[in-house]
Order: C-alpha cells, then structure tokens, then sequence
C-alpha cells in the first residue's frame, strides 16, 4: 500500500467513525427530547419513593425544575442511546472481523441496557439510601437543621447513580474488547492489583466517607471484574478453539 492509499484509507476511517458518532449524537438528541416528557411522571415517582419522603425539598432558583427535568431527561437519553451507541462501535470495528467473532460480539448488545438498569438500581436502591442517612446523620450530630434544595437533592443523587449504573457495563465492555482481540484475560490478571485500586478509588469517591458505605459498594465492583475476567475466558477460549478449526480445515484443504 502506498502511503497517498493508506492516507486515503485513513481518512476513511476517520469519515466512518465521525458519521457512526452523528448517529448517536441524533438519536441521543432524540431520546433526550422523548425523556422531557417521561421526565414528570419519573420525578413525581422520585419523590413520592424512598429517601425524599424524608425531606422537605426546597427550590432556591427559579431554574431548579427546569434542571431537575433536563437532568431526568439526560439520564433517560444516555439509557436509550448506550445500546445504539454499542450498535454502531460494533459497526465500525466488524468489518476488521471474522464472520464469527462477528456474530459474537453482536450479541453483547442487548445486553447494555439490561446491566444499565440493574446498575441503576443497585445504585438508588442500595447506595443512595446508605449516603442520604450517612450524610444526614452526620448534620443532625452538628445540631444543623436540614434544609435542602431540590437541586442538591437531585444532583448527589445522580452523581451516584450514573456512575455506577456505567461501571455495570465492566462485564460486556470487556467480553467485547476481548473479542476484538484487544483484551486477553491474561492481560487482565496481570493489571488486577492496579484495576482493584482504581475499582475501589472510585467507590471511595462516589460514596460517603465511612469505611461501610466503601466497603459495600467496592465488593460489588471488584466482584464485577472477576465476574469480566471470567467472561474474558470463556471469549478467548472460543477464540482459541474458532482458530484451531480454521487450521486443521486449511490442513485438510492443501
């Protein structure tokens, strides 16, 4: 290949990944449209449902719920737009795969939306509710008065809950990487001390500062990865097998 084609193949390249990205920007645009009007019903739900009964929610700006329903909204896009979003990675990097790796790697997809919800509520039903008392007990211990603004509310909410509804998509982001050929669960042995701290870095930064509260969501997360890396085997394991045939059929074909 000379270098005026590998240019040009570049630039291909480059123009695929940029039309893969419009589409979904377009349709996360879409879905976010969609989530301001599922946004009320979702909110009034919020509110009616665990730790906000115990507060009387304030708003301190005239904006307040026009943020709370843009950020519901926002939540709602990411969920719809993740598996398309998938979809077209899928599409950019199958035409580099075999028929059969091709048709693996696809099924990973159905799946991003069902471990982002299970991520979502493992992190409002479990984490929110453990830092919301935390946090509270810790003002009443001060003998401060709570007064919160809806805002607030909202935001540490989902500063939690988007998080680690996105760590919930370790498993399937690494069983694809591992079918591309980028990842080996060798490869994933050997970085378990530096990704056990990173795991665990992140769950001290998204829950309240009490040993508790790290410990219960940091187990999950590195669960979650041991839970990749053996998904990581089963993938390279077939890989292994898929070119073991390929080779004893051009072995019988010469």
């Amino acid at each position: 290949m000379t270098p005026s084609e590998h240019e040009m193949s570049l630039v291909e390249h480059l123009g695929e990944l940029r039309r893969r990205i419009i589409y979904v920007l377009i349709v996360f645009v879409l879905a976010l449209v969609g989530g301001l009007f599922a946004a009320g019903p979702v909110y009034d739900w919020l509110i009616r449902s665990g730790s906000a009964q115990a507060f009387q929610l304030n708003a301190f700006s005239f904006w307040d719920g026009i943020g709370i329903y843009m950020k519901i909204a926002m939540i709602i896009g990411i969920a719809v737009a993740l598996p398309f979003a998938c979809y077209q990675l899928w599409r950019f990097v199958s035409p580099g795969l075999r028929p059969q790796e091709r048709s693996a790697t696809l099924r990973y997809v159905p799946y991003v939306l069902l471990l982002f919800i299970m991520g979502t509520a493992f992190a409002y039903f479990i984490i929110f509710p453990m830092a919301i008392q935390f946090t509270s007990s810790v003002t009443k211990s001060m003998g401060l008065h709570e007064t919160y603004g809806i805002a607030q509310y909202f935001t540490f909410m989902f500063n939690i809950v988007l998080p680690v509804a996105l760590l919930f998509e370790l498993p399937l982001l690494i069983m694809f990487l591992t079918g591309i050929h980028v990842l080996t669960p060798m490869r994933l042995r050997k970085w378990r001390k530096i990704s056990y701290f990173l795991l665990v870095f992140v769950a001290v930064v998204i829950t309240p500062p009490d040993f508790i509260s790290d410990f219960l969501v940091a187990i999950p997360l590195l669960v979650l990865y041991e839970v990749s890396v053996y998904l990581s085997s089963i993938v390279y394991r077939r890989q292994l097998r898929a070119q073991e045939e390929r080779e004893a059929q051009m072995r019988i074909e010469k």
